[in-house]
């Protein structure tokens, strides 16, 4: 016999629209979907009711763009960490980056990491391949309804996994069948401006300020525009990884997205921070690429509600805080974001920003449909019952003593927000219920479509 979970008197947020229902959960899957008013409130046989009166349920949150640092970083955060601090947010379901230590660059090293989630992770999971200069034939050995895509580091960051080889690049760009997500930043102006820093503070005690200028605009700019052109020239579907400028916007295309093969993303700490932040927060949200200008970030928050930023992930990039709290050049680049990308989400929805089905589309709907994962992303019956339950109500004061993930401090430290998460529910379990995680292990490996 189905257990049967009801989760009844809920506000639905679901493509493009809000409505007062229930849905029905069978084992793990959706079996019903119920909308007041149309006559069929009533049902008989349910093992479970959770009563969602005054909370919004979205289908879970898909976050495609963590670093959750194992192998060889555990020190600073890993799967089973990482994992429960994005449930805590209403994240059901991760893609993690290859800038591991050894970075994933091989089946062999993916491999490893699906047999530690299988036994480790809260959330449904997959993993990105990572390019290297060389490892072509590796790359178009896989199994990408497994693997969610490929990583391309056109900027160096935190792994330095730089792609710079332009040969390599257009081999990759014809041939990938699957998604290609692209960190992009010029890796020439990032080391001329370094250096002409490093002169500047020949003491080593530059502000944090410096970033913007360091890792500025026109690096973003130069290699995006790259990366666009030439998936433009050679059909590969493209994703942008974390936007942060005005200027990057013009180079995407206002269409529905499903008519794209070039999408963008912006992530939390771009939509949130801008450069007067570092005055107070400093090393806290030092990040590639850099928090831009106030005005940067407006029209990021503006383009959310176009097709011209198609997705919102986090780029949660946990270090410790005393790796964290050194002089700008010794610091590395990063911050942990997964379990309050939500609560940030819903802040913008509350102070007008962008609509409740804004953030449902932006967070849940299309990162499903632009890495092709399966029956997953909406509230559809027959899909799997992955959900997040929120009190838009609720103000709570987000601090370190909060947090979830291993490395035990967050850059929103110190700030009120007017939601909170209640409750999360992977594949048909809570594994996270008012405050409380369960270790109950019902996440799933993701599944995907290809894309060519």
């Amino acid at each position: 016999m189905a257990h049967k979970t009801l989760i009844s008197n809920a506000i639905v947020v679901n493509e493009g629209r809000t409505f007062k229902g229930s849905v029905l959960v069978e084992d793990d899957r959706i079996a019903q979907i119920i909308e007041y008013g149309n006559g069929n409130e009533s049902l008989s046989g349910v093992d479970d009711e959770f009563d969602a009166s005054g909370l919004l349920l979205f289908p879970g949150f898909i976050d495609t763009h963590v670093h959750f640092r194992e192998p060889g970083l555990t020190h600073k955060a890993d799967i089973f960490s990482e994992s429960r601090a994005a449930v805590a947010g209403g994240v059901t379901s991760v893609c993690e980056m290859p800038n591991t230590k050894p970075p994933t660059t091989s089946a062999a090293l993916l491999d490893d990491k699906f047999r530690i989630a299988a036994k480790n992770s809260a959330v449904n999971y997959s993993f990105f391949a990572g390019a290297t200069n060389d490892n072509f034939d590796e790359l178009m050995k896989l199994d990408f309804t497994k693997v969610c895509g490929i990583k391309v580091f056109m900027g160096s960051s935190t792994g330095n996994m730089l792609v710079d080889n332009d040969e390599a690049l257009r081999k990759l760009f014809s041939n990938s069948p699957a998604t290609i997500a692209v960190h992009c930043e010029d890796e020439a102006i990032i080391k001329a401006e370094t250096e002409r820093f490093k002169a500047l503070y020949p003491d080593g005690n530059a502000p944090f300020t410096i970033h913007q200028h360091v890792r500025n605009a026109k690096a973003c700019y130069e290699s995006t525009q790259k990366a666009v052109n030439l998936a433009e020239d050679t059909g590969a579907h493209l994703h942008v990884t974390h936007i942060s400028t005005k200027r990057e916007l013009e180079l995407f295309e206002d269409i529905p997205l499903q008519n794209k093969h070039i999408t963008a993303e912006a992530c939390i700490p771009h939509l949130w921070f801008d450069d007067d932040d570092y005055l107070t927060r400093t090393f806290r949200i030092k990040c590639n690429p850099s928090i831009k200008s106030r005005r940067d970030r407006n029209n990021l928050r503006k383009a959310l509600n176009t097709n011209l930023i198609d997705s919102v992930a986090t780029d949660h990039a946990p270090h410790l805080l005393s790796e964290k709290d050194q002089p700008y050049f010794s610091s590395p680049s990063g911050m942990p974001s997964v379990q309050f990308s939500s609560t940030i989400m819903m802040e913008l929805v509350q102070q007008g920003i962008i609509t409740l089905p804004v953030m449902a589309q932006k967070m849940c709907h299309a990162p499903a449909t632009i890495f092709g994962i399966e029956q997953r992303g909406f509230i559809r019956e027959g899909y799997y019952a992955d959900f997040a339950l929120i009190n838009p109500k609720k103000r709570v004061r987000i601090t370190d003593k909060d947090v979830v993930s291993k490395c035990g401090w967050t850059p929103f430290n110190g700030l009120m927000f007017g939601s909170q998460p209640v409750a999360t529910m992977v594949n048909g379990k809570f594994i996270f219920l008012h405050g409380r995680i369960y270790d109950t292990q019902s996440a799933m490996q993701l599944k995907f479509n290809n894309k060519k």
